[in-house]
């Protein structure tokens, strides 16, 4: 059952997050919540409009709010950015959220395409973290979370690039999660399944085309940033969100040939649908 928004026990207040990918989505949703925890929050997008608006949603929460135009894929950007943060004080998270979604059979993907998604979901992740690891070094603690997905830890079919993308999040952000140990740094992954986001909606460039069809059991952007944050403030590694993340992390480790059913059934009506032929599915 989803929830709202709600307020928790104090761990985030007076806390400053940078969250990437915030005007819409997870993003936005962990805005959102972390807000209403009392916390700092810079939000940043790539999508003028989209991070003004967003920021206009939460003008309640007055001072605490921050948006700034940034592509990730921008590393001088990324690092002016985060040293600006870090300039006025600690960065006690950083979520690592911006991303874009691709469904197309393998058949049918081009090299651009690769590109794109990898320097967004991979290189637009190492750029923040590169920029804030030395801050979080110096001050001598912090939490880096990255959004990856189902798809970095089963593999989806139909979905071979996106699920290549968020495979190297997953297995990036384990191994920093050691280095950084010594450090007095957490590292955290997020695995969202089916959540309402404008990833049903949108193209690789950011335009918006015909609606695909979204699974009914897309959960809400608030439910999603809850089942976050009670990780995030857990400290576990690995963050499975919604009820088929789950179940997928979960089996995994104790049922592999259900995994192996649950992707055949998956491929097999993937096989005969269209717009996993020629169709895209993208997001921030």
């Amino acid at each position: 059952m989803e929830s709202a928004v709600k307020q928790d026990n104090g761990f985030f207040q007076g806390k400053t997050a940078i969250i990437t990918g915030a005007s819409t989505g997870i993003g936005l949703g962990l805005s959102r919540g972390l807000l209403a925890r009392g916390a700092e929050v810079y939000m940043s997008s790539r999508t003028p409009e989209n991070i003004a608006a967003a920021a206009e949603s939460l003008r309640q929460y007055g001072e605490r709010v921050h948006a700034q135009v940034l592509d990730v894929r921008d590393e001088d950007a990324v690092r002016k950015h985060i040293r600006y943060v870090g300039s006025r004080g600690s960065i006690d998270y950083i979520f690592c959220n911006a991303g874009v979604g691709f469904g197309q059979a393998f058949t049918v993907t081009k090299r651009e395409d690769w590109n794109t998604v990898f320097d967004v979901n991979l290189f637009g992740v190492v750029n923040c973290i590169h920029a804030v690891v030395p801050i979080m070094i110096k001050q001598g603690f912090g939490h880096i979370v990255n959004t990856a997905s189902v798809c970095g830890i089963v593999p989806l079919p139909y979905q071979t690039v996106y699920a290549a993308s968020k495979y190297a999040v997953v297995g990036f952000g384990e191994d920093l999660r050691y280095e950084m140990s010594f450090h007095n740094i957490k590292v955290t992954t997020v695995c969202p399944g089916a959540v309402d986001t404008m990833i049903f909606y949108r193209s690789l460039d950011y335009t918006l085309h015909m609606e695909l069809p979204k699974p009914a059991e897309a959960i809400s952007i608030d439910q999603a940033a809850n089942e976050i944050l009670e990780g995030v403030e857990a400290g576990r590694n690995i963050v499975p969100v919604e009820d088929f993340g789950r179940k997928m992390y979960r089996a995994i480790g104790t049922n592999p040939s259900e995994v192996d059913d649950t992707m055949w059934h998956m491929a097999n009506q993937r096989h005969g649908d269209p717009q996993y032929r020629a169709g895209e599915m993208c997001g921030d």
